[in-house]
């Protein structure tokens, strides 16, 4: 996917302190989103370098999905879905478990960090750990640095 090294990653990193991250979150209808609603309602402060896309279960975040978010310059990538056993549409999470495991090393293979993607299991009752996910994963992805796709922005 890139021409760039892993050393263009740090040297990115080491440019200057003013990175801001880029994160692309796909999060379940049923229990992630409304975890990220409970989240915003409650006024838990998170930080602000995450758009949320709203799918029907996690199992329909298409791996070409998270592939093109890192191809447009996507820092991090992370899929919330319902717990293990509560999925609305039976075993969508067991689907997304063994994507996500597929897509990490599919990541690494192209010279990616895989902590670039993680996924989470967030029911609608849990927007603290909502929360708390975006703000380590955002502390994850400001630890690697910025994408080698992001161009001169």
């Amino acid at each position: 996917m890139s021409s760039a090294t892993p050393n263009a990653q740090s040297q990115e990193k080491a440019e200057g302190d003013d990175f801001v991250p880029k994160i692309i979150v796909f999060c379940c209808n049923w229990c992630s989103y409304a975890g990220a609603d409970l989240a915003g309602v409650s006024r838990l402060q998170m930080p602000p370098h995450f758009r949320v896309i709203r799918v029907m279960c996690s199992a329909r975040v298409d791996p070409e999905f998270v592939l093109r978010a890192i191809q447009k310059g996507a820092d991090g990538v992370l899929v919330a879905g319902c717990h293990p056993a509560d999925c609305h549409y039976i075993g969508g999470n067991y689907r997304t478990r063994r994507r996500i495991a597929l897509l990490r090393m599919l990541l690494q293979q192209f010279g990616y960090d895989p902590d670039r993607l993680r996924l989470e299991w967030i029911s609608a009752g849990e927007g603290e750990k909502f929360q708390k996910t975006m703000v380590d994963f955002t502390k994850t992805i400001e630890e690697i640095g910025a994408s080698p796709m992001r161009g001169g922005d």
